[in-house]
């Protein structure tokens, strides 16, 4: 569910439409007795346009989506309202910030774009304020309604290692007995260490303690030491001999007499056991430059000077970790920036979005997030298994957001049928 603002903010132009001057305007629904205008609609649906380019989305359906898009806002708006949320000057002032750092301008520049589009900065930063008071009581109404079981989680992981072809692996402890046939052996002394083989298979098979029988006829190095047990590990870490002839034995059962090149064994089932399947996932390990804005350096000169360090290093002018150790405002630096291998969900989602979207060796424009500006570079990607603990978290965060999701749907439902909506005119 997008609640935060990066999701709620568009640029300076996308605002600036909702500005543009209509030739006849008149309500299309009254809300609660609040209007929604025609000008509204088709400001909204310009928008909805942009985002919807290359999906074959037709004017009439978009203009469908906008009006209930407006619809729930209002009814939203007005529940905020109702339940005493606020929002502060400073709260605005931020906001206004972010947009202008996504604009990529300055802060005077961008209100003479604003200026030029016909929208003033009180209309702008009413704008903003209805988008933070629809962040807040989103934020309020729905965040309570999710929980996150244990059971929950279990069930997720069982689902997504099945989704990814995972088997939870085998492991096996197999005792062994190797009667050693040497390489120069005749036919005749092959023979009779096979019928001494089977001897101690057959004594094995009757009841007599195999950890003795491996003591006293075993050839391996160890001489049958810890009575022919070879340990607890992963079934593919024994040869496919060893498999072929222990798979269809209970724990406890002895095998018949097989031969390798070493000569004749014979194998007993002392412990089998399903391992612990485990999630994997995509980890990046990039390294990054972080400048914070000053009084000194505002934010679109930050900007500015981390173009120009790109520039340089895509270039080959200058070396990504050299520049980190020497320019970077951020504990990475005396690593030239790098930040390790990380799982999914370590980062903020604006740094991560950005992340994600890089392929190894490239480096991205540079990136506003609430710690500053950030010059990000890939360096390698892989697939691996992770923790039961950090398993636990990347579940309980993945489930945690599609509740979010469903919650909110459920809530925006809510919300709309208590309202009381007049439709009147269609939208032109």
């Amino acid at each position: 569910m997008a609640l935060g603002l990066a999701s709620l903010l568009g640029s300076s132009g996308a605002w600036a439409q909702t500005s543009i001057p209509r030739q006849a305007d008149f309500i299309v629904a009254v809300v609660n007795s609040e209007p929604i205008t025609n000008q509204e609609v088709q400001a909204l649906r310009k928008r909805m346009a942009g985002a919807a380019a290359g999906r074959n989305v037709s004017p009439a359906e978009l203009t469908r989506q906008a009006l209930e898009q407006l619809i729930n806002e209002k009814a939203q708006l007005q529940q905020a309202r109702d339940n005493g949320i606020k929002i502060e000057d400073e709260a605005i002032d931020q906001a206004e910030l972010n947009v202008v750092a996504n604009s990529q301008v300055t802060r005077d520049e961008f209100r003479k774009n604003l200026a030029k589009e016909g929208l003033t900065v009180k209309a702008f930063r009413d704008q903003l304020r209805d988008q933070l008071m629809l962040t807040r009581v989103r934020e309020r109404e729905v965040e309570g309604r999710v929980r996150v079981s244990d059971r929950d989680i279990e069930q997720y992981l069982q689902e997504q290692i099945q989704a990814q072809g995972g088997q939870a692996p085998t492991e096996l402890n197999l005792g062994m007995i190797l009667i050693a046939v040497p390489e120069t052996s005749t036919e005749v002394q092959i023979k009779a260490l096979q019928d001494r083989a089977e001897d101690v298979a057959r004594r094995a098979r009757s009841g007599e303690n195999f950890a003795e029988l491996a003591k006293n006829f075993s050839q391996t190095i160890d001489k049958g030491a810890n009575g022919g047990a070879m340990g607890l590990r992963p079934a593919d870490r024994y040869p496919e001999l060893f498999l072929n002839a222990t798979r269809n034995l209970r724990v406890g059962g002895t095998s018949a007499v097989i031969r390798s090149g070493a000569g004749f064994h014979i194998l007993k089932v002392i412990e089998r056991k399903q391992g612990q399947a485990t999630l994997m996932v995509t980890q990046t390990r990039a390294r990054h430059i972080l400048l914070r804005p000053t009084a000194q350096m505002p934010q679109a000169q930050v900007i500015a000077r981390l173009k120009e360090i790109r520039q340089s290093i895509v270039s080959g002018k200058a070396d990504f970790a050299t520049v980190a150790r020497q320019l970077s405002q951020d504990g990475s630096a005396a690593q030239g920036g790098d930040l390790g291998w990380t799982n999914p969900g370590m980062f903020v989602p604006e740094f991560e979005q950005v992340m994600n979207g890089l392929r190894p060796g490239q480096v991205g424009e540079p990136l506003v997030s609430r710690f500053g500006v950030h010059l990000i570079e890939v360096t390698d990607r892989r697939n691996a298994p992770v923790s039961e603990q950090d398993q636990r978290t990347i579940a309980r965060n993945a489930l945690r957001e599609k509740k979010l999701e469903e919650a909110y749907t459920s809530w925006v439902d809510d919300v709309r049928s208590r309202a009381y909506v007049e439709m009147r005119e269609p939208p032109q």
